[in-house]
C-alpha cells in the first residue's frame, strides 16, 4: 500500500512552479482581457475585473486543477448584441442572471450538456466566433472604424480596409495601422521563434511591453507626442480607486422584455460549452491526469460569473489557451488561478496608467489572430477527412450563427445532424433511432474472475443525442483499470463518439490502464479518419483505408510477431465444423484473421448465430485454432463451476487426472476415449493448463480450438491468447 499523500506538503512545495504560472499567465491575461471588452464594446477593465473575481472565486471553489478562467472568446458576439440592444447596465444584469443560470446547470448536475452537441456543430459555432471577432477587429486593427449591419458585412469590407491603408493621407492612421500590422505579425510568428529565454514572455506581452516602450521613446528620447492618433489609444483605465468608487448602478428596467432573456440565454449556453469544452480539453494536458468536477466547476464559474457583474466585469468563462499556458509552465493546482488574478490586481494598481500607452490596434491584432485561429482553413479540411456530411453540418452552423444568431446556429447543427443521421441510416431503418431513443442500450459490468477489468457492451445506437449513457458508465471506472467497450451490437456510431471515445483511450493509456474498442470491424466508413461515423451494413466494405484503431493495431501486431493479417470475411469455415461446440450453430464468416505458416495457429474473430426466427441470436467472438497435423483424442476443457457440477447429474461425467487433484477440482473434462485423454494429460500438458489463465480449449482430434469469453477480444487479450496457444503447442505430445 503507497502512503498516504500529504496534500499541505506537496502544496507549499509546488508554490513557487503555481506563482510563477500565474505571473506568466496573467501577462497574457492582461492585454486579452483588455483586447475582449473592447471587442464586445463594453469598459476597458471589465474584462480585467471578470479575470479577477474568477481567479479568486474559481480558485478556492472549482472543481478542475490547472485551468485558467477569465473573460471568453466566444461570448464577443453575444455580448456585443447585449451591449447594444440593451446597454451597458442592462448588459451587467444580463451577466449576472446568466451566472445564477450557470449556478443552476452545476447545482442540477449538467456538466454533460456539452456532451448533447455534436462535434462538427460546435466545430462551426466556434468557426462562427471566429468569423465575428475577425470580421469587426480587422478594420480597427488597421486604423479604420466603420459600421456594418451583421459580420459578412464586416467579412467583404476587409478588401476596402486594406486598400484604404494603403492610401492614409494621415500619419496618425499610418502609425495605427502599423502597430497593428507589426503586432499581428509578432503574434504570428513568435512562436516559431524557440529561445527558451524569449519565450518566458508570451507574445501579447511583448506587444505590451513593445507599444508602451515606442511611447517613451517618442516622450523621453525625441520629446515629441505619440505619433499615433489618439483615437487609437486605449483609454478610459481608471485606478483601482476609480473602480471601488464607480460600481456600476444594475439597472432591471428591462428585465422582462424579450431581448433582454434572448442575451442572458445566449450567455448561458456560449459561457457553458466554452468552458466545458475548455475542462475536458484542459484535462488531457493536465500531466497527473486527473478529471475535473465538471458539476462544481460550473458551479463556480456561475458564482464568479454574478460577482464579475455586480462589479462591472464580464462572463467568467474557462479558457483553453491560457490554461494551456498554465500547464506549460509547470502549474499543478489551483493556486495558480489565484495568482493569476493577484498579479492582475497588482498591475491595475501600479500600471493602470501606462495601460493607456497602447494602441487599439495593437490589441485588436490580438483578437484577429485569435479569431483567425478558431476559424482556420484546416478546420474545414479536418471536416472534410471525417466525412463530407461534416461539411454539411459545419457550414450549416456557422451560416446561420453569422446570419440569425448562436442559439439558432447550434439547434440548426444539432437538426442538420440528425437529419444527416437518419439519410445516411436508411438502409437500417428510421425506426433505428425513433424506436430505440428512450430505451437504455448501455450494459456494464465488472467480469467475474478479472477484477479491475470491466466489459461495456453497447446496442442500437449510439450518438451525441445518446452519449451522456455511455459517458456516464465510463467516468464510474477508474483509469487505471482494464476497459473494453463492444460496439459489436450497435448499428450505428457517429463521429462525436468515436473522437471522445478516443479521448478515454489516451487517458486511460495515460493512466495505466487499457481501453479497447471492439466490434466496430464490420461497420462501413466512408473514410480513413478514425473519427468517421460508422454504420453496420449486410456487406460491409471491409478496405484498408476504413480499418478501426483495433484493426489498425491487429496489423502493427501481425507485423511484431511475423504473422499475416487479413481483415476481410472469409466463408470457408470447413475446419470448425468438426468441432462439437460449432455443432449447433450456423458460422456466418471469419474476419481479422492472424495466420503463421510455420506454427499452424490461426487467430480469428468470428460470427455465429445460434438458434432461429425470433430466437436467433447473432454472436461475435475472438477464437485461436491450432493445427497439429497430428492425431490426439477428442475433447473439451473447461474451468469447473456451479453449472459443469449440475451437468454431472445428467450423465456427462468430468474425466478426473491421477496425481492431479488440484487440476480435477478446477477443470471440467470431457470426451468419450478416457483413457487416451488420460494419457494426453500428462504432467506437463496438465501443469500448464494449472499455471495459466482459463480458456475453453476443445480438440477435433487433429486441432484445438480455443477461446475465452463470449465476445470479440481486446488487443491486450489477443496478445495473451496468442501466447496461450503458441505455449501450450510446445507442450503437447506429438504421440
Amino acid at each position: 500500500m503507497s502512503p498516504k499523500k500529504n496534500n499541505i506538503k506537496d502544496f507549499f512545495k509546488t508554490l513557487p512552479k503555481n506563482i510563477f504560472s500565474g505571473f506568466v499567465v496573467s501577462l497574457i491575461a492582461l492585454p486579452l482581457g483588455l483586447g475582449l471588452a473592447m471587442a464586445s464594446d463594453a469598459p476597458p477593465i471589465s474584462g480585467i475585473i471578470a479575470a479577477i473575481v474568477g481567479g479568486v472565486i474559481v480558485s478556492v471553489l472549482g472543481g478542475s486543477h490547472v485551468t485558467i478562467v477569465g473573460p471568453g472568446n466566444g461570448l464577443v458576439g453575444v455580448l456585443l448584441v447585449a451591449i447594444s440592444t440593451l446597454g451597458i447596465e442592462s448588459a451587467y444584469v444580463a451577466i449576472m442572471c446568466s451566472g445564477v443560470l450557470l449556478l443552476l446547470l452545476g447545482f442540477f448536475r449538467m456538466g454533460a450538456l456539452a456532451d448533447f452537441f455534436p462535434s462538427s456543430a460546435i466545430q462551426g459555432m466556434l468557426a462562427a466566433i471566429g468569423l465575428i471577432i475577425l470580421g469587426k477587429q480587422f478594420h480597427i486593427m488597421l486604423a479604420h472604424k466603420i459600421n456594418r449591419v451583421d459580420t459578412i458585412d464586416y467579412l467583404m469590407e476587409i478588401p476596402n480596409t486594406i486598400y484604404d491603408a494603403f492610401h492614409y493621407d494621415d500619419k496618425g492612421l499610418i502609425f495605427a495601422a502599423l502597430a497593428g500590422v507589426l503586432s499581428l505579425a509578432i503574434m504570428l510568428f513568435y512562436s516559431k521563434i524557440r529561445n527558451k529565454y524569449l519565450q518566458l514572455i508570451p507574445a501579447p506581452m511583448w506587444i505590451v511591453i513593445l507599444s508602451i516602450g515606442f511611447s517613451y521613446y517618442f516622450e523621453l528620447i525625441l520629446h515629441k507626442p505619440n505619433p499615433i492618433a489618439q483615437k487609437y489609444m486605449v483609454s478610459g483605465i481608471p485606478s483601482i480607486q476609480n473602480i471601488i468608487a464607480d460600481l456600476p448602478v444594475p439597472d432591471f428596467s428591462g428585465i422582462w422584455s424579450f431581448p433582454f432573456w434572448a442575451s442572458v440565454l445566449a450567455l448561458t449556453l456560449i459561457a457553458s460549452i466554452e468552458s466545458l469544452l475548455s475542462i475536458k480539453a484542459v484535462d488531457k494536458l493536465d500531466p497527473e491526469k486527473r478529471r475535473s468536477n465538471v458539476n462544481r466547476d460550473l458551479k463556480a464559474l456561475g458564482l464568479a460569473t454574478v460577482g464579475s457583474g455586480l462589479l462591472g466585469g464580464l462572463n467568467v468563462v474557462t479558457v483553453i489557451a491560457r490554461s494551456s499556458v498554465n500547464v506549460n509552465q509547470g502549474a499543478s493546482n489551483r493556486s495558480s488561478n489565484f495568482f493569476h488574478a493577484l498579479f492582475l490586481v497588482l498591475f491595475i494598481v501600479f500600471f493602470s496608467t501606462q495601460l493607456t500607452r497602447i494602441p487599439l490596434p495593437a490589441l485588436m491584432a490580438i483578437l484577429v489572430y485569435t479569431g483567425y485561429k478558431l476559424a482556420s482553413p484546416k478546420i474545414i479540411t479536418k471536416m472534410f477527412s471525417i466525412g463530407k456530411e461534416q461539411l454539411i453540418i459545419f457550414f450549416m452552423t456557422l451560416i446561420v450563427t453569422l446570419k440569425i444568431g448562436l442559439i439558432t446556429g447550434i439547434i440548426a447543427g444539432v437538426l442538420t445532424t440528425f437529419i444527416l443521421h437518419l439519410i445516411i441510416n436508411r438502409n437500417l431503418g428510421y425506426g433505428l433511432f425513433i424506436r430505440n431513443l428512450l430505451k437504455p442500450n448501455v450494459l456494464m459490468f465488472e467480469e467475474q474472475g478479472n477484477k479491475g477489468s470491466y466489459y461495456v457492451s453497447v446496442k442500437h445506437f449510439c450518438s451525441f443525442i445518446n452519449y451522456f449513457r455511455l459517458k456516464k458508465h465510463l467516468d464510474a471506472i477508474p483509469e487505471d483499470q482494464d476497459v473494453i467497450v463492444d460496439f459489436s451490437l450497435c448499428d450505428f456510431v457517429d463521429d462525436t463518439v468515436l473522437e471522445n471515445i478516443n479521448s478515454y483511450q489516451e487517458l486511460f493509456a495515460k493512466r495505466g490502464g487499457h481501453f479497447d474498442v471492439v466490434g466496430l470491424d464490420m461497420h462501413d466508413t466512408e473514410t480513413k479518419h478514425p473519427f468517421s461515423s460508422r454504420r453496420l451494413l449486410p456487406v460491409p466494405k471491409i478496405i484498408k483505408n476504413s480499418l478501426t484503431r483495433r484493426q489498425t493495431s491487429m496489423e502493427t501486431l501481425a507485423e511484431n510477431y511475423s504473422l499475416e493479417y487479413n481483415p476481410k470475411k472469409k466463408k470457408d469455415t470447413s475446419f470448425l465444423n468438426s468441432f462439437s461446440f460449432f455443432r449447433t450453430k450456423n458460422i456466418n464468416h471469419i474476419y481479422n484473421k492472424l495466420s503463421h505458416k510455420q506454427n499452424a495457429i490461426t487467430l480469428f474473430d468470428i460470427e455465429f448465430s445460434e438458434g432461429e426466427f425470433i430466437a436467433k441470436e447473432v454472436v461475435r467472438k475472438s477464437m485461436l485454432h491450432i493445427d497439429l497435423q497430428f492425431d490426439i483424442p477428442e475433447f473439451t476443457l473447461d474451468k469447473e463451476g456451479f453449472l459443469e457440477k449440475v451437468s454431472a447429474f445428467a450423465g456427462f461425467k468430468d474425466i478426473l487426472i491421477e496425481n492431479h487433484d488440484d487440476f480435477s477440482n478446477r477443470f471440467y473434462l470431457l470426451g468419450d476415449n478416457k483413457a487416451g485423454i488420460a494419457k494426453f494429460f500428462n504432467d506437463d500438458v496438465t501443469n500448464f493448463f494449472e499455471s495459466n489463465p482459463y480458456y475453453h480449449v476443445e480438440s477435433n482430434g487433429n486441432a484445438l480450438l480455443i477461446f475465452g469469453k463470449e465476445r470479440l477480444a481486446s488487443i491486450k487479450e489477443i496478445k495473451a491468447l496468442y501466447d496461450f496457444g503458441k505455449r501450450l503447442k510446445d507442450v503437447i505430445p506429438s504421440s
